[in-house]
């Protein structure tokens, strides 16, 4: 339970910000930037506790009512609003609890997506399109801008591996739950004898980087120009236009080959910049909590953590124990929502659990 005494220290803290705020000239140009954010980070906070605040002191003015009141229907409205109010002050309070949960500094970012054919083959490629095609509806649905940065198709339709931008306010918040392997049980359109095959594509969400992020040197590093591979004849790429970059303290390499070099360069470092800033989430969150496997949001991309099954109509997080019959709508985008918020919701409930014991 939130405590009175906390509650008056968050609005003591909102009121100093505010009075700040009015002074600039007191403070650099960098303090200030600071200051402000904290200041907006603040206001649903704030608003959460005064509510909170308002509404205990409800019950106190109630209960007083209750106890001293001379008239019988006046003191049973009054019992009325004490039971409702009594009711509803737990769930004010975990929203307050929610609200003060440390957050994840990359939430509000875009991301990179990237999406892999697994194993399955041709079907494994076929169901790699059907993620893909999944999250531009859920973009779509939440007003994001998608952009492909570079994919691989396969013969029979599908991708062998694609990697695209999704920008927008809180893209990470709302798809970091959806890096892992993901499972399709369904019979594929080349199987005459109607036996169904399970095959599997995986997901990987970074959050994208700034450089400020990053300590980052150019001589660390290095970065190759080669000729594009085509198809033959008219298609094959004679300049070199493909780029290479690789790390060099970590090994990570980044091939682009589309037909501008320039282009190639710009979202070859894009990617390596995510996953360079993802290396440094991941050291810093494997030092927070050496049980980070059993969380919800622990971005394992060796974990099964959803299998869609099309004989069932059905779609299934393991890590929640989440199962709709909604197979259509979760594929169309639209119904992606209705998991992500749930996956959102244990992952809150796993961070209270861990504060309230302390850990």
């Amino acid at each position: 339970m939130i405590t009175d005494e906390r509650i008056e220290q968050l609005l003591d803290r909102y009121s100093y910000l505010e009075h700040s705020l009015g002074t600039p000239d007191e403070f650099s140009n960098e303090e200030f930037v600071k200051l402000s954010k904290e200041y907006s980070d603040l206001g649903p906070i704030v608003e959460a506790a005064n509510a909170l605040r308002d509404g205990r002191q409800e019950m106190i003015d109630l209960a007083e009512m209750i106890e001293s009141g001379d008239d019988p229907e006046m003191k049973e409205l009054a019992q009325e609003e004490f039971h409702e109010l009594k009711e509803r002050l737990p769930e004010m309070d975990r929203e307050l609890s929610i609200a003060l949960l440390p957050k994840d500094a990359a939430d509000e970012r875009s991301a990179i997506v990237e999406i892999r054919a697994g194993t399955g083959g041709d079907e494994a490629a076929l169901f790699a399109g059907d993620l893909f095609r999944m999250y531009e509806g859920f973009a779509a649905s939440n007003g994001w801008k998608v952009e492909v940065i570079s994919a691989s198709s396969s013969d029979v339709g599908g991708f062998k591996e694609i990697v695209a931008n999704v920008s927008g306010q809180g893209v990470f918040a709302k798809l970091k739950f959806e890096s892992g392997v993901h499972r399709v049980q369904r019979v594929p359109t080349t199987e005459s004898g109607g036996r169904i095959h399970t095959s599997a594509a995986t997901v990987a969400v970074l959050p994208e980087a700034e450089e400020v992020d990053l300590n980052i040197k150019q001589e660390d590093f290095r970065i190759d120009t080669m000729r594009a591979s085509g198809s033959g004849g008219q298609h094959v790429n004679t300049t070199d236009s493909a780029v290479r970059i690789t790390h060099i303290p970590t090994g990570i390499m980044v091939v682009q080959s589309d037909k501008s070099q320039h282009k190639n360069r710009d979202q070859a470092m894009k990617i390596m910049m995510a996953r360079l800033y993802e290396v440094e989430r991941e050291k810093l969150h494997a030092e927070r909590s050496e049980d980070r496997k059993a969380q919800v949001g622990s971005g394992d991309r060796s974990e099964r953590i959803r299998t869609y099954n099309f004989p069932q109509g059905r779609v299934t997080d393991h890590r929640i124990g989440l199962t709709l019959h909604k197979l259509d709508q979760v594929l169309a985008g639209d119904g992606l929502s209705e998991v992500v918020s749930a996956l959102i919701a244990e992952d809150q409930a796993a961070k209270l659990s861990a504060m309230e014991n302390g850990f």
